[in-house]
Parts: C-alpha cells; sequence; structure tokens
C-alpha cells in the first residue's frame, strides 16, 4: 500500500557547543624562584573536547487527515568528525491507525539508520542516510531498506533556536516501500538546543 505523506515535525536538537578558556594576565604570573631555564609551557589545546563535538536531539513527528493518524519518535545522537561533516544515528518508532481502507488497522513500526551531515554554507547542508524499518502490514511485518540523500536548510531564530526545511529522496526504492516512488521525504520543524 503506498501513502503519501508530509509531515511537519517538531524537533528538539540537544547540541553541546563551545568553550571557554581563561587565561591569568601575563603581568599576574610570579617568575620563578630558580634561575635555570624552564621548560615552555604547552600552550592550552584549541581542539574541541569529545563531550563538545558531540550533540544530541531528536524529532517528533506527526501526520493526520480524515482516517488516518501518524505519530512517530527519532532520536539522534551525532559526531563531528570536523567542523562541517558529522556523523551519527538515530533510532525510529511510529505508531499508525489507518481505517481508510477495506481493512482498518493500527502498526508499531521500527527502525535504525546511520547518517552523514556536511555543512556546505552556513544555513545549507548535505544530508545521506542508510536506514532500515521494520513495517507492519495488515499482511504482515516486512523489512524495508532506504538509502535517503538531500540537504536542508536551518536557520537561527533566536539564540539556540533553529528552524529548518529538509527533503530527502530514497535511492533504493523497494517494490514493498510504503512510499510512492520518487516522493521525497519533506520534514519542517524547529529545533532547540541546550
Amino acid at each position: 500500500m503506498k501513502r503519501c505523506t508530509i509531515s511537519l515535525t517538531a524537533a528538539a536538537l540537544l547540541a553541546l557547543c563551545g568553550a571557554a578558556w581563561a587565561q591569568a594576565p601575563a603581568d599576574t604570573i610570579a617568575a620563578p624562584a630558580v634561575t635555570a631555564a624552564a621548560a615552555p609551557a604547552e600552550p592550552p589545546s584549541t581542539k574541541p573536547s569529545l563531550k563538545e563535538r558531540m550533540y544530541y536531539g531528536g524529532s517528533i513527528g506527526f501526520s493526520f487527515w480524515d482516517d488516518y493518524f501518524r505519530i512517530s519518535l527519532e532520536p539522534l545522537v551525532a559526531f563531528k568528525v570536523k567542523p562541517k561533516l558529522s556523523v551519527g544515528g538515530k533510532l525510529r518508532y511510529e505508531y499508525l491507525k489507518d481505517n481508510r481502507g477495506a481493512v482498518d488497522y493500527d502498526a508499531h513500526n521500527y527502525g535504525a539508520s546511520v547518517f552523514s551531515r556536511y555543512r556546505l554554507l552556513p544555513v545549507l547542508y548535505a544530508h545521506g542516510e542508510l536506514a532500515t524499518m521494520s513495517y507492519d502490514f495488515p499482511t504482515g511485518r516486512e523489512s524495508i531498506p532506504f538509502l535517503l540523500v538531500g540537504g536542508g536548510v536551518s536557520k537561527m531564530l533566536r539564540p539556540n533556536v533553529w528552524g529548518y526545511v529538509e527533503v530527502l529522496w530514497d535511492l533504493l526504492d523497494d517494490d514493498n516501500s510504503p512510499y510512492d516512488s520518487g516522493q521525497p521525504f519533506v520534514s519542517v520543524g524547529v529545533g532547540v538546543g541546550f
């Protein structure tokens, strides 16, 4: 069964960023009492710590009309490999109630994915994701793979609050996919960082 969904996603992105270093002014440091040559002090590290390179978040999505209802939860964790490149993973759970066909059914779908995101410009990013979902169809449960590519735009609305639009396409287009061939996966939402 194919269906067309464009979901409004409310996202909670937990971002850890920045670090503050403080140094004592040079004139407040006492000279050593020993006259022997002292080893030069190593400069403080400017490389972000592991904790500062990790970010957490996720999304809550929903779709509804007439006799159809869907809600999904998708937590994620990611690591900034470089300032513009990050890799991460997601888990996904989806509850679906569909009373549009001859048979009414409730479904519990779940899956996982790994992704990579590259920031092309401050507001524009490219996204690639390999995912698998286990769908509970009326005819039985099936696992379906997805290879999603695309990108998005994000803009800071207020400190630690971003608005975003993301569009992805599935390159695998599995025969059992519940989505129409060539149908984009569109997400619109707001992210909040802490």
